[in-house]
């Protein structure tokens, strides 16, 4: 059974492609260009519309198709952006629009540093049926941003236990301790078992 990534950011597939051990597939390469609407409260909501979305327009099942739906929330702020990472500075912005954003509302707060975490959902769907699995990376947001490496938050992000950015440490560093790479590590048996 094929793999096809319910998404359509490069840095996510490039993530997973590195992470997995077969080949995945970007559903643009299918399907083209769609436009998904991701209305729901939380990120396992999220990542499913997507997931199913995808299955179903794919009218095969030969295929298992993974989407995930992750982002960062600052306590402090409220739990803010949470499921609006992507969309903070609003519909259409981009990671740097976004990183900016949530400087300023940092700076705007009085701090320099403060505690954050990013929460990733990995949904799984194929004619097996659908799971979810999740991972956690807890750390502190800084009110300046340091290191070009990664995307989205990653230059403003410390994890627990490093005194560098996400956007300044090794890629392999990040693959080892994102939420990404523990909810992948959960998502792999899944998808193993699959494909048998």
């Amino acid at each position: 059974m094929k793999i096809v990534l319910a998404t359509g950011n490069k840095g996510k597939l490039r993530e997973f492609t590195q992470m997995c051990d077969t080949e995945v597939i970007a559903f643009s390469e299918i399907l083209g260009e769609l436009d998904i609407v991701e209305d729901a409260d939380t990120f396992k909501g999220n990542a499913l519309i997507k997931a199913r979305t995808i299955y179903e327009k794919l009218e095969s099942e030969d295929y298992i198709v993974i989407s995930d739906d992750s982002g960062i929330s600052v306590p402090i702020l409220g739990g803010v952006p949470g499921i609006y990472s992507a969309r903070y500075a609003g519909e259409g912005a981009s990671d740097k629009e976004n990183l900016y954003k949530l400087v300023e509302v940092v700076k705007s707060k009085g701090v320099n540093r403060t505690p954050a975490y990013y929460t990733a959902a990995i949904a799984i769907v194929s004619k097996y049926g659908e799971y979810v699995v999740h991972g956690w990376m807890h750390g502190d947001v800084l009110s300046t941003t340091r290191g070009e490496k990664g995307f989205g938050y990653d230059p403003m992000f410390v994890p627990a236990g490093y005194d560098l950015t996400l956007g300044e440490l090794d890629d392999d560093i990040k693959k080892s301790i994102s939420h990404r790479a523990k909810a992948l590590v959960l998502a792999k048996p899944i998808i193993e078992m699959l494909q048998r």
